[in-house]
């Protein structure tokens, strides 16, 4: 993909994306993003990019968001040193703690930003979907935060995976839909999703859980994402008295990873790595890549790199991780790596289960089994840059993970038989 520019396209493309050009007019992210929706969705993704420029700088709204962050995410989330896994590698690594935040992980940055904006446009109801079932538990609980009944749509094969979360976004007065169509993952839910967002756009609140989507979700997403970047930024600064060497993030559709890098574009020292799910292999239909072996094309309302076949049939996809399995990634990851910036990987399963593993024995932290593909990756930079520094971002808890967890590496008597 990246080849297919020159090396003055690409370098215009990436001082424009520093610059903060992107998305322009038109929802672009240089070629990438847009809208691609049914006409009769056209009318509320104005009124909500009408919206965001009006609120989402103003000095009310950012004191109401600050507030919220502070005092129920509880933001800041800390950096880690992680010395034994530090002292393992032989390098000098360091997390950014979105395990800490309430409800688990990253999805709530954003769940809470777009619930408090509802709010402000008038919204009478919100929608969500999920896959790992975070994004649902985030949204049910920042509904309940503000009082606005919620209705998280999930695959029927997410929904068997990740039963616990299914549970507390219950618990949290939302109401969870099974999907039983198409591949029954967060695909499927999306699609359901939109569904019923065009049949009633004018009270209903779709609130995007991932930086995919029409314009202007990407963009949305990614500017209430940025908070885990800026603030790893300073406190690389601060603790370790330099910024790293790298930045490590998984990527499904790409929140918590868009949210990490975009702080460190311009620092062009610090080299940035997004990790995708490798799954069993690299066949199509056999991992969630789409960064590594996808080609362009529209799906669910934007224009991105995708995991489709010769004909243009989306594929279905396969991971370890529910929060990773999907064919498609957010426009503005498409972009920097056409214009050369960020450097996207895959670790497979196997290579994400060990390395969850790792980080539980050595360093007390238990990750999401999405945020231990970052993990993983992590580890073969450090083989080949001793004693650098480096920063992950552990954009959720793996404690949701835990009956697939049962069924891989532990065995049925919860010994260890596998690690």
């Amino acid at each position: 993909m990246k080849s297919s520019i020159s090396q003055q396209e690409s370098a215009q493309l990436l001082a424009d994306e520093v610059a903060g050009k992107f998305p322009d007019a038109k929802g672009r992210f240089g070629p990438f993003g847009g809208r691609y929706v049914p006409e009769t969705l056209i009318p509320a993704l104005d009124r909500l990019e009408a919206g965001i420029r009006e609120h989402l700088r103003s000095t009310d709204f950012q004191a109401e968001l600050t507030r919220e962050l502070t005092s129920w995410v509880g933001r800041p989330t800390a950096l880690s040193h992680a010395a034994r896994l530090s002292a393992a590698w032989g390098a000098d690594v360091w997390l950014k703690r979105e395990d800490l935040a309430h409800t688990g992980a990253h999805k709530i940055n954003n769940a809470i930003g777009q619930a408090l904006l509802a709010k402000r446009l008038g919204a009478k109801r919100i929608i969500a979907e999920t896959g790992a079932g975070q994004h649902g538990v985030a949204s049910a609980a920042a509904c309940a935060r503000i009082g606005l009944p919620c209705t998280v749509y999930m695959g029927a094969v997410d929904m068997e995976r990740q039963a616990p979360n299914v549970g507390r976004i219950k618990l949290l007065g939302a109401e969870v839909v099974p999907v039983t169509g198409g591949d029954r993952t967060l695909r499927a839910a999306i699609d359901e999703a939109l569904r019923d967002w065009v049949s009633d756009p004018i009270d209903t609140y779709y609130l995007i859980g991932s930086a995919v989507g029409p314009h202007p979700y990407p963009w949305l997403v990614r500017e209430l994402q940025s908070v885990i970047g800026r603030e790893a930024r300073a406190q690389m600064l601060a603790q370790a008295g330099a910024l790293p060497d790298v930045v490590f993030a998984c990527v499904g559709g790409g929140s918590n990873a868009i949210g990490s890098f975009v702080p460190f574009v311009g620092d062009q020292s610090v080299e940035i790595v997004g990790v995708e799910a490798g799954g069993t292999s690299s066949a199509l239909g056999r991992n969630a890549a789409t960064l590594v072996y996808g080609r362009p094309g529209v799906l669910q309302g934007s224009y991105s790199l995708l995991l489709q076949d010769a004909d243009g049939q989306i594929q279905e996809t396969e991971s370890v991780s529910a929060g990773l399995d999907y064919p498609g990634v957010g426009p503005e990851h498409s972009l920097l790596l056409w214009a050369g910036r960020v450097r996207y990987e895959s670790a497979t399963d196997g290579e994400a289960l060990a390395a969850l593993a790792e980080c539980s024995r050595l360093e007390g932290i238990l990750p999401a089994i999405e945020s231990a593909h970052a993990f993983a990756r992590a580890k073969r930079w450090a083989e080949r840059h001793p004693m650098k520094r480096i920063l992950i971002t552990l954009s959720g808890r793996g404690d949701k993970d835990m009956s697939t967890l049962q069924r891989t590496l532990l065995g049925d008597n919860g010994g260890r038989a596998q690690l």
